[in-house]
């Protein structure tokens, strides 16, 4: 990314259900499906909306879910990581939210009606998770310290300001 040049903004959104789990989307390299990762739902702003309004427009997006409660920023972080052959520069903020709606533990990219075309190539499912789940896993999930996170916004609920999470460069 040029020095002069903004890193992207995103909203990402932090999905628990009645039982406390949290939606993960499953993605990999476009081209590379080993190389995989579990992420939260979540994208760039687009025009002139808010975080807020991207948070939920890319929740529908991505998993037809349109019954969320949005509540408060919980984290801020920054990375930078490749993908798709470029370097993603982000500026994100993951904001809580609620559904009453029950799914299916898992889902496929066909539950998925609004993936933009490189989603379509790079995103291939969807889970729900329990924190306990996430902090005994193997697989890479995005940001890398969400096991933890979430243990804690269980615990003690959403913080009064956002946490500011490390900076993640991949």
């Amino acid at each position: 990314m040029p020095a002069d040049e903004e890193p992207r903004r995103v909203a990402r959104v932090v999905l628990l259900d009645p039982d406390d789990r949290i939606l993960l989307l499953y993605g990999h390299e476009p081209d590379d499906a080993d190389d995989n990762w579990w992420f939260t739902p979540g994208g760039g702003l687009e025009g002139d909306e808010t975080r807020e309004q991207a948070a939920l427009r890319e929740l529908a997006e991505e998993t037809g879910i349109t019954d969320a409660e949005l509540g408060p920023v919980l984290w801020q972080r920054t990375c930078s990581f490749p993908f798709a052959g470029r370097r993603w520069d982000q500026d994100e903020w993951y904001f809580l939210a609620r559904t009453r709606h029950i799914a299916a533990t898992t889902g496929t990219a066909t539950d998925m009606p609004g993936l933009t075309e490189l989603e379509q190539r790079s995103v291939s499912g969807m889970r729900w998770w329990t924190w306990q789940e996430l902090s005994s896993t193997h697989e890479t999930v995005y940001p890398t310290k969400l096991a933890g996170l979430l243990r804690a916004l269980l615990d003690e609920g959403p913080p009064g300001s956002p946490t500011v999470l490390d900076t993640e460069i991949v």
